[in-house]
């Protein structure tokens, strides 16, 4: 990415935006976003961030536009030099620590308490190092799951990112198998690195970690290896929304999912979603302005 376009405005304003982002399906996927607060002393000023391959134009500028309802705020253009912004972004990442983990970059040390689980995730390509109040949310409440008696024995990770989450969840199931998925094709060799610098072992047996390339629950590993009695994913509402069926379909009667990547004002339609292919709330957290839900497929009682 050489280009980046920055708008500030609300929060309000800024969040319309993402979650206009969300439910675009012709979006470019050339024009990557992100939104944030300025600063924590100033929750309410908000800023959109927009990376572009090429200098944006009147097509790039009109897309960014069109996720406004109102007036639409002053962008500010800017030529970046020739690097990797994700990885760029990522340099320096404190350490954070969420549930039963401890996940840090190779700049910092492990913990090394009995208890606690550390990961290594160097910056990379791909998205979930842990520091986002989605992934951290995540590791929360697989580790709340846990102790809550949650037992899995097959659990996939749909949109996978570092590979973050199936690795926790086979830390805190080590008999479990895990299969881990995304969209992005360049997440293999980043779940491959990362489980080969935590000691996760890739294979089909207990314990280990088989990584595909897929979109959403359509693809023929997805389907052999269900049903599940753990899905997470961590991706974004409208995705969720749509995903809903196919996660209840590809669940046991009792199992267990975990999604994030919902604020907490798309949280209502997610859960109708998840509610209409027959998953009930059985836990929630929040983190920061972020929702991380814990929903169970019903059992289907018989009488006699």
């Amino acid at each position: 990415m050489s280009w980046k376009m920055t708008a500030y405005a609300d929060r309000a304003t800024i969040e319309g935006a993402l979650i206009a982002h969300e439910d675009a399906l012709d979006w470019d996927p050339d024009i990557v976003i992100s939104g944030c607060e300025i600063a924590e002393d100033k929750p309410d000023d908000w800023r959109l961030d927009a990376w572009l391959s090429n200098r944006p134009g009147k097509n790039e500028k009109k897309a960014l536009a069109s996720l406004f309802a109102g007036t639409v705020p002053t962008f500010e253009i800017e030529q970046l030099p020739e690097t990797d912004w994700l990885v760029s972004s990522q340099q320096d990442l404190e350490p954070i620590r969420a549930g039963a983990f401890h996940v840090h970059t190779p700049e910092h040390p492990a913990l090394n308490e009995a208890g606690v689980f550390d990961f290594t995730i160097p910056a990379s390509q791909a998205f979930g190092t842990g520091q986002h109040a989605t992934t951290a949310g995540c590791l929360a409440m697989l580790t709340h799951m846990k102790r809550q008696g949650v037992v899995s024995r097959n659990c996939a990770d749909i949109g996978t990112g570092t590979g973050l989450l199936a690795f926790a969840a086979l830390s805190l199931w080590p008999d479990a198998i895990a299969t881990a998925s995304d969209i992005d094709a360049v997440c293999t060799g980043v779940v491959e690195s990362n489980a080969a610098l935590n000691g996760i072992g890739m294979g089909n047996g207990n314990g280990e970690l088989v990584m595909t390339v897929a979109a959403g629950m359509d693809h023929p590993l997805l389907a052999a290896r269900g049903p599940y009695d753990l899905i997470m994913a961590n991706i974004l509402a409208g995705p969720l929304v749509s995903l809903a069926p196919d996660f209840g379909a590809h669940l046991v009667p009792g199992g267990h999912l975990v999604l994030a990547g919902l604020l907490e004002t798309q949280e209502k339609a997610v859960r109708t979603a998840c509610q209409r292919a027959g998953l009930r709330l059985a836990g929630r957290l929040v983190n920061g302005d972020w929702s991380i839900l814990w929903l169970r497929k019903r059992r289907k009682w018989q009488r006699g």
